[in-house]
């Protein structure tokens, strides 16, 4: 007996969902394999502080975030998830998930939409949550004011509260140079429904990076009245802000060259 049209639908339905499969899997290799490349081989990668990150446990992960293109954080995903074989999750704008390929590989690793608790439900679950809280404004700002922290948005610090867990601050050194920010286009970026279109390298610059891990700062008891949430918080975000900046200027004053 021949098989029916509905039949042959089904079959060739399940082989396209295998080959969409495999080359999904192919795919995250490929990037895999490329941001293991970019991470040792092009920008030579160093890392300080990985034995303060909590090998169990929720953590929060806040750091500067800079670069044209927002390269740090998939690039700091990859680190902590080869170093310590626990994913960071990474809250990521819409246009992270529009891009195919790009979308399905963010969202593998750990990246998943804004959201207003910032990771509550990831830290409650034990797990690390990695938040840049200059949000856009961090790669935005010109070349010129490369390494200067933006305003810390306090949400991060609200949500640790409420989690109880620690903030561990980390400066992110190299992107800046990697993707700088020249100029941007505004007519393009209304034109792709974009935040901003930067004027920046097609290719990335093999800029030289170092990721510094700094002291945990515990979360502070949450307090019963919202105006003292509210304070406790601020101060937090003030306290986890001045931590990133001073290890910024520490590791940036220590350099003789940005390429060495």
């Amino acid at each position: 007996m021949s098989p029916s049209v509905t039949d042959l639908l089904e079959i060739a339905t399940a082989e396209f969902r295998s080959v969409r499969r495999l080359l999904g899997e192919a795919g995250e290799v490929a990037l895999d394999r490329t941001m293991d490349w970019l991470v040792d081989d092009y920008f030579r990668l160093d890392v300080r502080g990985l034995e303060k990150v909590p090998t169990e446990g929720a953590a929060l992960l806040v750091a500067n975030h800079s670069g044209a293109w927002g390269l740090d954080a998939f690039v700091f995903q990859r680190v902590l998830f080869r170093s310590l074989c626990r994913p960071l999750f990474i809250p990521a704008a819409p246009l992270t998930f529009r891009v195919p390929a790009l979308g399905a590989y963010a969202r593998k690793k750990g990246a998943y939409p804004i959201d207003p608790t910032l990771g509550l439900e990831h830290l409650t679950a034990g797990e690390l949550v990695g938040l840049f809280p200059e949000g856009i404004a961090g790669l935005e700002k010109p070349f010129q004011d490369r390494y200067r922290l933006r305003p810390f948005s306090p949400g991060f610090a609200a949500t640790a509260l409420r989690a109880g867990a620690p903030v561990l601050p980390v400066a992110i050194v190299g992107a800046e140079e990697t993707y700088p920010k020249l100029g941007d286009v505004p007519a393009l970026a209304r034109l792709l429904d974009l935040p901003y279109f930067p004027i920046t390298p097609v290719f990335p610059l093999p800029a030289k990076w170092l990721i510094s891990i700094g002291e945990p700062i515990p979360a502070p008891e949450r307090p019963a009245s919202l105006a003292a949430r509210s304070a406790v918080a601020r101060a937090l975000c003030a306290e986890a802000r001045a931590a990133v900046q001073d290890m910024l200027d520490e590791v940036v004053g220590g350099r003789d060259t940005p390429f060495w």
